[in-house]
């Protein structure tokens, strides 16, 4: 028997068209539907679905490493949330890596205002994490975004949302001390995580 991949429908868009818009219960919706499977990677942005890249290997090790280092060190107030479904509107909702919110609101407070700090960790969605999908991130006002790249282990620390992006944005190497604003017990140092 010959197993086929399954076949991923997307297209370029048709710019100066109309195009239907999506909300996040319309995508909840056909998830339960079976149009959707439940792992499928997208996001929707502004209405629109968008596949998300594959995740490289670098991606995965790098990840699995944050997640024990953090869920050792989490303070007692605070959870985390890896790859969820983080709704920041009718019609847009973004799959971070991490997530880290107030424990006393619990996963359903989950909101941009909420956020203490977003996680994303690229390898070959690099480009969109740093460009596109900060911009979005800002202005839902996320007020820290961490965009690590899992090959180089450089991080950019996006601060100060607004509407047209982050206004403070700093680039760290490997081996310097990565410190959440909100959360300082979350800090840690790529260079010195176990990577294997």
């Amino acid at each position: 028997m010959t197993v086929h991949p399954p076949v991923t429908r997307t297209t370029t868009a048709a710019e100066g068209l109309p195009r239907w818009r999506f909300t996040v219960a319309e995508i909840d919706r056909m998830t339960e539907l079976g149009i959707f499977h439940e792992h499928e990677r997208i996001e929707l942005i502004g209405g629109e679905i968008v596949p998300m890249a594959s995740k490289g290997r670098h991606h995965e090790i790098l990840k699995s490493a944050l997640n024990l280092h953090w869920a050792r060190r989490l303070p007692d107030d605070l959870l985390f949330t890896t790859e969820t479904t983080f709704r920041l509107s009718i019609d847009t909702f973004l799959e971070p890596d991490f997530v880290f919110y107030p424990k006393a609101e619990g996963w359903s407070g989950l909101t941009a205002a909420t956020a203490r700090l977003v996680v994303e960790v690229a390898d070959s969605s690099l480009g969109w994490d740093r460009g596109r999908k900060a911009k979005l991130y800002a202005g839902f006002g996320i007020a820290e975004l961490w965009v690590i790249d899992a090959v180089r282990l450089t991080t950019r620390i996006h601060r100060s949302p607004g509407p047209d992006g982050y206004t403070a944005v700093t680039d760290c190497a490997a081996d310097v001390p990565l410190v959440p604003e909100q959360a300082p017990a979350l800090a840690v140092t790529l260079a010195a995580l176990e990577l294997h």
